[in-house]
């Protein structure tokens, strides 16, 4: 795991990209979605056995190790929730503006991990 926070204020340190680290990650910033971890790390096995590909295995921690960054980091977090409640806002600008801003959340976050 990362030692250094690099954003202020974490969770927890980053995690390695291994699916034993990202769930021992996940189960301290976000434990209700563990079920969900579990469920979809299942699919790209299958997937990744069906293709004869590790690219879905590939994906399926990319993910989460993006969705782990968001919710580890407050700053990311409260920008992303703040983003996906705007969504669905009646003014079609706060939508799209909202929308913006939820891509450049995860566009962060994806680059955090990917470093």
């Amino acid at each position: 795991m990362s030692t250094q926070a690099e954003h202020g204020h974490e969770l927890v340190p980053r995690p390695e990209q291994t699916p034993d680290a990202l769930r021992a990650a996940l189960a301290v910033v976000a434990p209700e979605r563990l079920a969900e971890m579990q469920r979809t790390k299942d699919e790209a096995f299958a997937k990744a056995v069906e293709w004869q590909s590790l690219s879905p295995v590939r994906s399926w921690i990319l993910t989460w190790a993006r969705d782990i960054e968001i919710a580890r980091r407050p700053d990311l977090a409260a920008r992303h929730a703040h983003a996906k409640h705007r969504l669905e806002h009646a003014d079609t600008a706060v939508g799209r503006e909202a929308l913006r801003e939820l891509s450049a959340v995860l566009d962060e976050a994806m680059k955090a991990v990917r470093a």
